[in-house]
């Protein structure tokens, strides 16, 4: 049985509630889930048509954490100096300007050197080659290492004491504990509460997606 976007979200608020109870834990500690956000393509309306057909409608695979995004069945494979990325995931709905997110890792296979920055911040990032079923597109700018960020509510962000664009600290538990710092805060009405982290982030502290960390200062 698929739970539903409402009925997810309840789900991860009751378990941050029951953590909360959790007397083991400091009682003044505020717990936010991790959602991983692997390599992915967002896509201009003219890039779709470019790379699978005039008039393409991408095709709804699952709903993501975002309310409003999801994965597509659609795929496409990376072209870079030095190697090759195949099957890498479109998300949408489409963009106003292409833009791929990839971790260190795939920089290195594909041998370029990317930057940190906030979603929608490529100017003056690198290009690479696209290709699709239809076609290829060449973008002169838009790979980027997303830099870790954490969605929340109006009401979320209030109930953690933090605000819009405020950058924090996060930490995470067990044998590869680490602390995140210079997170993003992004409070919308349309968000739902994760922290979003990039494979290389989240497999060097053993993170998977769901686990709770908490939110410990302000940087």
């Amino acid at each position: 049985m698929v739970l539903q976007e409402d009925a997810i979200r309840q789900v991860v608020r009751s378990v941050i509630e029951e953590v909360m109870k959790d007397t083991s834990r400091n009682a003044e500690a505020k717990y936010v889930p991790v959602a991983i956000s692997g390599k992915h393509a967002h896509l201009s309306r003219e890039h779709i048509d470019t790379l699978f057909g005039a008039g393409f409608d991408l095709n709804k695979l699952k709903d993501l954490s975002q309310p409003g995004q999801y994965a597509a069945r659609e795929q496409v494979t990376l072209v870079g100096p030095l190697g090759v990325i195949e099957r890498v995931r479109v998300l949408g709905p489409p963009r106003k300007k292409t833009q791929v997110e990839i971790s260190r890792t795939d920089s290195f296979r594909l041998g370029i050197k990317t930057p940190v920055r906030d979603s929608g911040s490529i100017a003056g990032s690198p290009g690479i080659t696209i290709a699709g079923p239809r076609g290829c597109i060449y973008i002169a700018e838009g790979v980027i290492l997303a830099a870790r960020h954490l969605h929340l509510s109006p009401k979320d962000a209030e109930s953690l004491g933090v605000t819009d664009k405020q950058r924090i600290r996060i930490r995470t538990r067990g044998e590869r504990a680490v602390s995140f710092d210079n997170v993003m805060v992004r409070v919308d009405e349309a968000y739902a509460m994760d922290l979003h982290l990039d494979p290389d982030e989240a497999n060097a502290a053993l993170l998977d997606n769901g686990d709770l960390v908490e939110v410990i200062a302000e940087n």
